[in-house]
């Protein structure tokens, strides 16, 4: 019944509700490292919704670079504080890129979209590392933030980003769930696998991947934007290198696209895993990452996700 919460979403409010009271038990380098994992969940969620309609972008970390240097660039020369004004207004400029470069990249598919992804992050990298006042290769500290004007620092800004993440990724998680239960969500399989017919029921499928890119880049942006605030950091190979998009591309696989909790639930295993493997084997652990994912694909095409689909069935 519409006005009802689903059983998605009554699942994501108790997740929200665990996720705050984990902060009571977990140490302080798992509450920074589960904030990046959420926050990388967010982009995430993005390929999710342009997986869905046969698309893959090679290049998320454009949008999510564009979040964090917001953060960096409004802090350093716009003397902006407020981590929640910092965080909606890189939603605003990632989804403003999105959308301007979606007019063109949403004219094409396959290779073709994946690559030209790629190349304009890339091109974003080259300003960043050859331009000065934008930090170049050190790129900027994001220190000295605010909570509605009171100072924040050390445990009391991890504490607060660390809530503030959770409660995105709740949010966004359940917007995003409406989205595609929407008509217009609706639209990405059958563009996926029959474009011509879509414009045949009278809808612009160019129009509807720029959404769909415009609502991906504004959440990368917003990833983006909480990284910046947990690392106190930003620079380009932390935030725009091609490697960084490989690794979203990699949690999308690894996690499945079966429900909009995959995402953050694939990406805080992943940094697990990754931090446990750099830690006990640091000769090895990018062909540990590999083996992984490799097994993942051979045995769980669908994705970590299918587990938990599988496991009513067998209950």
């Amino acid at each position: 019944m519409r006005g009802m919460l689903s059983k998605t979403e009554i699942g994501l409010f108790v997740a929200l509700a665990v996720l705050l009271l984990a902060k009571l038990i977990l140490p302080e380098w798992a509450v920074t490292l589960g904030t990046v994992a959420l926050a990388r969940g967010l982009v995430v969620l993005g390929l999710l919704i342009l997986w869905r309609t046969g698309l893959i972008s090679f290049g998320q970390a454009l949008f999510f670079g564009t979040g964090g240097y917001t953060v960096g660039l409004l802090r350093v020369y716009g003397g902006l504080t407020d981590i929640f004004v910092l965080t909606l207004l890189a939603f605003l400029f990632a989804g403003l890129l999105a959308y301007l470069l979606g007019l063109l990249i949403s004219r094409y598919r396959e290779i073709f979209f994946a690559m030209l992804c790629l190349a304009f992050s890339m091109m974003l990298y080259g300003v960043l590392v050859k331009t000065e006042v934008l930090g170049s290769t050190d790129g900027f500290n994001v220190v000295g933030l605010t909570l509605f004007g009171f100072p924040i620092e050390g445990n009391t800004l991890q504490t607060v980003n660390y809530f503030w993440m959770c409660l995105l990724a709740c949010a966004m998680s359940i917007l995003v769930h409406r989205y595609l239960s929407s008509t217009m969500g609706h639209l990405s399989p059958a563009i996926r696998d029959n474009e011509i017919r879509v414009e045949y029921l009278g809808v612009s499928v160019q129009r509807t991947i720029n959404v769909k890119f415009v609502i991906a880049g504004a959440l990368a942006g917003g990833g983006g934007a909480i990284t910046a605030i947990a690392v106190g950091h930003v620079d380009p190979d932390a935030m725009v290198y091609w490697l960084i998009s490989g690794e979203f591309v990699f949690v999308t696989i690894f996690a499945g696209t079966g429900s909009v909790a995959a995402p953050f639930l694939g990406s805080v295993i992943f940094e697990l895993l990754r931090t446990y493997a750099f830690e006990y084997m640091p000769l090895l652990w990018q062909l540990t990452m590999g083996t992984v994912l490799l097994i993942v694909i051979v045995f769980l095409p669908n994705g970590l996700w299918s587990l938990v689909q599988r496991g009513p069935r067998k209950g």
